[in-house]
């Protein structure tokens, strides 16, 4: 069991450069797991990709009735974003120093993460990946 932030959820359904390899990752570990934000974050990323013109309505479309099935699947294990969650995001920006640059969706994964007990998140945001260690995580790319 690992955890993927919504960008490598977003490319398990996306033919990017590295999607490939985090499908491979994702089948192999079995059980994927991320904070419950990245149902939207994830639906975010298709309504940009349909936005910005690189996907047409059917493929958004296509896109969401797959992670939606997905999701009613099981094949995403969805953490709750708690109260606990949430204070513990917020709260770490008292003790960040100015030269970390956290968005606060990557505060809560971060958060998430660590109130679930895991040890390492994996995602390709170089931000977030440098906060990790703040959250008592080590940060992981696959490829």
């Amino acid at each position: 069991m690992i955890y993927f932030d919504s960008a490598y959820i977003a490319k398990f359904y996306l033919d990017e450069s590295d999607s490939d390899a985090v499908r491979e990752r994702a089948i192999a570990e079995g059980e994927i797991c991320s904070c419950v934000l990245a149902r939207i974050e994830v639906t975010s990323v298709f309504h940009r990709k349909w936005r910005e013109k690189s996907r047409s309505l059917a493929e958004f479309l296509a896109l969401i009735k797959q992670f939606e099935a997905d999701c009613l699947a099981n094949l995403w294990t969805w953490l709750p974003m708690s109260g606990a969650v949430v204070n513990a995001a917020a709260a770490k920006y008292l003790t960040l120093p100015d030269t970390i640059f956290l968005r606060s969706a990557d505060a809560i994964h971060l958060a998430c993460a660590a109130e679930a007990g895991f040890k390492e998140l994996y995602s390709n945001d170089k931000h977030l990946l440098a906060a990790a260690g703040r959250f008592g995580l080590a940060g992981a790319v696959i490829c």
